[in-house]
């Protein structure tokens, strides 16, 4: 699936970008091997849904103004740390003969009878490997069936992928992705609620030893009330 965005050249202002962004649009950059990079924006409805619907791996038909259209892939999303919002999108620029490294999502599906009937919890050590491949033949994701973890010894590995035609896995085909742990027995849930406890009357402890040493201020009233803390 080839997806279409159009993009406007623009330039590495700082002043600009915040006007890019006021106006809908998002800065971002084009680079790629052997060729110049080039600042970009791109509206950000258009762009967002795009995301949505390709992620990182699917290859993007970027026509940037006055030039002929480029295949390219999202090669980083940067987003604003508390509203989520994206500030800046890397596209990196592939040509259709030429073989890319790119990191692609794993998808974890069947029914582990370890967890199911030993009552386990599936643990995923990783979300993403990197492959190498043309870009032709760059899959969207690497499918990982969990139906192998019968037990608490069994663990799913690299080695038992079955990559596409085409796609080379660079990870070491010992690295683990999958395993499903047992479930906590009573006394370790009572135990670890037990440290929780502990924990609190400690922190409790050196709070109030450190109120106690605080010397009073002369002519100042002590609080009557506990003061709630301020909102950041």
């Amino acid at each position: 699936m080839t997806l279409k965005l159009q993009a406007k050249i623009r330039t590495a202002n700082k002043t600009e970008k915040i006007k890019i962004r006021k106006s809908g649009l998002i800065p971002a950059v084009l680079y790629g091997h052997g060729i110049k990079n080039q600042n970009l924006s791109v509206e950000k409805k258009v762009f967002e849904k795009i995301y949505r619907e390709a992620g990182e791996s699917t290859i993007i038909e970027t026509e940037i103004e006055g030039q002929h259209p480029v295949k390219a892939l999202i090669q980083d999303v940067t987003r604003h740390p508390t509203t989520g919002d994206i500030l800046h999108v890397d596209f990196y620029q592939i040509r259709m003969d030429e073989k890319i490294t790119h990191d692609i999502p794993l998808s974890f599906v069947g029914e582990s009878k370890a967890v199911k009937e030993l009552g386990g919890i599936l643990v995923k050590n990783l979300s993403t490997l990197s492959i190498r491949c043309l870009p032709a033949d760059l899959p969207s994701e690497l499918t990982v069936d969990i139906s192998i973890l019968l037990d608490f010894e069994s663990r799913i590995t690299v080695a038992e992928l079955i990559a596409p035609k085409g796609v080379e896995i660079l990870a070491k085909p010992e690295e683990v992705l999958a395993v499903v742990e047992p479930p906590r027995s009573e006394e370790e849930l009572k135990a670890l609620d037990e440290k929780v406890e502990e924990k609190i009357e400690e922190v409790e402890k050196v709070e109030k030893e450190k109120k106690e040493e605080e010397p009073e201020v002369e002519g100042t009233e002590k609080p009557k009330a506990e003061t709630k803390p301020e909102k950041k």
